[in-house]
């Protein structure tokens, strides 16, 4: 476990290091430059995606344990399907006029879909994972029409969706610190009841844990974490499942080990993403699709392992 930290806490440093002084330009070579670039662009975009990764691969971490299912991931309730038809209606509505409104909206119609699938499916966790795909079909297909709809505001929509960190501003970084040290926090004082869960409900139950509202209270804090990141940064998948369960391959089951793991592994491994976004091609690449293009391997290899947490 030490080697681990210290590996995790090398990357770490060294992901801020680079996402900070890299950019499309070279690394900054005089302080005038340090002082202006990383102070008004840089720093806030390095930190913001490092936040937005910590609450995903802990809400990711929630949702694996939750379910029993290493292929679960903090999206797997609906939240980005919620927040991607938020923010849709809000831009073909013309109600988008800045990045607060629109983060706003995503993140109300995160919470707002989040408590439709509760409402729906709530009683067990298989009833909530169905009630979940059901919610996010029917609002993936929402979004698609209204895409369709959005004429010249089509562009911003399908980018928005995709994901990036090109909208960093220091609201964004207040909002994401707040939220992701409360529900990060929550999350490990409840690591010892979602260990427990993973023996089972009746196993759950036997030490003194009411499932059914323990159920409710850990889709609230992971709805929490992902509706923030999702607001400030679109859709960027495949973090909550890459992370969780490469820090569970190293380091097991225990939630109390793997959470914290698993965030700073998530702060060292996003602000580097976003590195690559920026500097790959001219312009800048959304995140979403460097997730999704290595995430989308890692999910075939989970499926030909084996989806129990058996396996």
């Amino acid at each position: 476990m030490a080697k681990v930290l210290l590996v995790l806490v090398i990357l770490l440093a060294l992901s801020f290091l680079l996402s900070i002084g890299y950019g499309s330009s070279g690394f900054l070579l005089s302080f005038h430059d340090i002082q202006s670039k990383i102070l008004d662009y840089r720093l806030r975009r390095t930190i913001l995606a490092a936040l937005v990764g910590a609450s995903l691969s802990s809400a990711g971490c929630a949702m694996q344990s939750l379910f029993r299912n290493p292929l679960a991931d903090p999206y797997i309730i609906g939240v980005s399907s919620g927040a991607s038809a938020g923010a849709s209606i809000a831009i073909v509505l013309g109600l988008a006029s800045s990045s607060l409104s629109l983060m706003l909206f995503a993140f109300a119609s995160s919470i707002l879909t989040v408590y439709v699938v509760y409402r729906i499916g709530g009683s067990t966790t298989s009833s909530l994972l169905l009630a979940g795909i059901a919610v996010a079909t029917f609002l993936t297909g929402l979004t698609s029409l209204l895409i369709y709809m959005a004429g010249e505001s089509m562009h911003k929509v399908i980018f928005w969706i995709m994901g990036g960190f090109w909208t960093a501003n220091w609201v964004k970084v207040g909002l994401m610190l707040f939220t992701a040290f409360l529900g990060i926090a929550l999350l490990y004082v409840f690591a010892w009841r979602l260990n427990a869960l993973l023996l089972g409900e009746e196993h759950a139950e036997s030490v003194g844990i009411d499932v059914s509202k323990f159920r409710a209270v850990i889709v609230a804090i992971s709805a929490l974490l992902t509706a923030s990141a999702v607001s400030v940064s679109g859709v960027i998948g495949f973090v909550g499942l890459i992370i969780p369960h490469t820090m569970r391959m190293l380091l097991g089951f225990d939630n109390r080990v793997l959470i914290p793991f698993s965030v700073l592994f998530a702060m060292g491994f996003m602000p580097l993403v976003d590195l690559v976004a920026r500097v790959a091609v001219p312009g800048e690449l959304p995140v979403g699709i460097i997730t999704s293009m290595l995430g989308a391997p890692f999910f075939i290899y989970l499926l030909r392992r084996g989806t129990g947490f058996g396996a």
